[in-house]
């Protein structure tokens, strides 16, 4: 885990996992903000640059576990759940917080990406992924997100990149 970094490609909306030696061992679609990129507190987007993992939470939790303000809610996700609760923004499974590393861009005041709870986290199944749909986080599938989990620390680098996105 020492020396592992976390790609995010917007554009592409993948993320990928690489060993200290810089080689990919995992990659997956996810799905980033419906609203682009971009750091300022309620603008329900994702973030850019470099962060790190502050948290993980959510080991040992069964998959479909529902989050609220990071607690298990003791609730497991299904579809009829979402049915009965239909605007609710699933955070399921495992989540990994992101602090942001760059001063004035996504560290403190208004710009502050941990301030802002932008996760990677797990998400319902049935949602689909290459696809920009989140509030700001990035959505993994349930399974995949596990995994990842299991791969990283806290403290793993997180670089999230929109090559073809101005700078706000």
């Amino acid at each position: 885990m020492k020396g592992t970094r976390i790609h995010i490609d917007i554009d592409s909306q993948t993320l990928r996992l690489f060993d200290a030696a810089g080689a990919l061992v995992f990659s997956r679609s996810v799905a980033t903000a419906r609203n682009g990129v971009g750091e300022e507190m309620g603008s329900e987007c994702t973030p850019r640059g470099t962060h790190i993992i502050r948290a993980k939470i959510g080991a040992g939790m069964p998959a479909n576990t529902v989050f609220v303000a990071r607690r298990p809610t003791g609730e497991i996700y299904s579809p009829e759940l979402r049915r009965a609760q239909p605007n609710r923004d699933w955070i399921l499974t495992r989540i990994l917080w992101l602090s942001g590393c760059e001063r004035n861009r996504n560290r403190l005041g208004a710009r502050d990406t941990m301030r802002r709870f932008i996760y990677i986290h797990g998400a319902p199944d049935e949602d689909a992924m290459g696809v920009p749909s989140s509030h700001g986080c990035i959505k993994m599938r349930n399974d995949d997100v596990m995994d990842l989990f299991d791969k990283v620390a806290v403290g793993t680098v997180v670089e999230i990149e929109a090559p073809g996105a101005q700078q706000s």
